[in-house]
């Protein structure tokens, strides 16, 4: 009995060693470039500071809403026209978001021209569109692998494949024979690769089938949602309101100071955002800042009259496996397991792939000292 019990064992190991070992090599090339660009979003606010040194300013925004709105236009194409504000937390730039003709690649978000105000006479400091720059390419990569449409199912299928080969990894860890704390030992492979491949993959591999599970209810949120009882997340577009793909009126009622001023009232906070009526929703949307979020204030365009934000919603399970896996609120703890929890799966590809060109060349060595055995045998007979 206790033979059959250990060929179980063994066969199971070696099923899962292929499983293990053919993820890796097949996904290697996918793995590594949605690892690392994962590690470096975990702080891509202080990314983008350090890639573009012209948006930092030490000054905070003082200046009235129709001011910043006035500088803005002034710097935008004639077929452009603002959609919103952003003010920053604290000392910072003020975003100005304007929409423009191109709509962008087929299933993407529109392209919206940005604009970074100096908060204190209102010059432009920099301006890009929305989808390009250094930290939004590798927002890109590592959501959709720049793929438009396909992109994002491709992730969320590596996310499923690396919980398999987490799993997997860890059970290839587990001593075949011996006690715990025998996978502990530095020599159980005969090269360093394979060595810090067992260790670097023990410690990684409870962090990295988090990431990787919440990884893939971000690229497949119907399914996942259906599961858990919420339906797929919509994303609104600047300002909220989910006004995404709406173009936003060239002539309002209304101007950006007597918005905020109907607003007021119904502050929560600090001023976050002011994004102007659309064709699609003829209301102002305030957003100041709320404990969990930001609070929508709506100001209708026509009447001046401004509504009561809705109360803080409870976290959904969508928004909570955003924060586990981009670490937004989670402390700086696992902030920085999500950064290893990035880095180390890339090492792992690497050194993966190494102990493959090891084993291979040990095989044909094995093989060709066993063909000049037989050689040699055959001559002296």
């Amino acid at each position: 009995m206790a033979r059959d019990s250990s060929e179980t064992k063994a066969r199971l190991r070696k099923l899962w060693f292929q499983v293990h070992k053919w993820i890796g090599l097949v996904l290697a090339i996918l793995i590594v470039p949605i690892s690392l660009t994962g590690s470096a979003l975990v702080w891509h606010d202080w990314v983008d500071e350090a890639v573009n040194p012209e948006r930092k300013v030490s000054a905070e925004a003082t200046q009235p809403a129709a001011f910043y709105a006035q500088a803005a236009r002034a710097a935008l194409a004639p077929k452009e026209a603002l959609l919103s504000l952003t003010y920053p937390d604290g000392q910072g730039a003020v975003l100005a978001t304007a929409a423009r003709e191109s709509r962008g690649a087929a299933g993407g978000r529109p392209v919206r021209t940005q604009l970074y105000l100096d908060p204190t006479d209102g010059h432009v400091l920099d301006r890009a569109a929305s989808n390009a720059g250094f930290v939004r390419v590798m927002h890109r990569l590592h959501g959709s692998l720049m793929v438009p449409g396909l992109g994002r199912p491709i992730v969320g299928w590596v996310g499923v494949a690396m919980m398999l080969s987490a799993f997997t990894g860890l059970w290839l860890w587990w001593p075949f024979r011996g006690g715990f704390t025998r996978g502990f030992r530095w020599q159980r492979s005969p090269t360093t690769s394979g060595n810090l491949h067992h260790q670097f993959g023990f410690w990684i591999a409870l962090p990295l089938f988090a990431l990787s599970l919440t990884g893939a209810w971000i690229s497949f949120p119907a399914f996942f949602g259906a599961l858990s009882g919420e339906q797929g997340g919509q994303r609104g577009g600047p300002g909220g309101a989910g006004g995404g793909g709406a173009t936003p009126l060239l002539e309002t009622q209304l101007g950006p100071d007597q918005a905020l001023a109907a607003a007021t009232p119904f502050a929560t906070g600090a001023l976050r955002s002011i994004a102007w009526p659309t064709e699609r929703e003829a209301s102002w949307t305030i957003g100041f800042a709320r404990e969990g979020g930001n609070a929508e204030v709506k100001v209708d365009d026509a009447s001046g009259q401004a509504a009561a934000p809705e109360p803080p919603r409870p976290e959904t399970t969508a928004r909570l496996m955003r924060r586990i896996h981009d670490g937004t609120g989670t402390g700086a703890v696992w902030q920085i397991i999500i950064f290893l929890g990035g880095l180390i799966p890339a090492g792992l590809a690497v050194t993966g792939v190494i102990m493959w060109l090891d084993q291979r060349k040990r095989r044909k060595k094995a093989e060709r000292n066993r063909m000049s055995r037989e050689e040699a045998a055959a001559a002296a007979a």
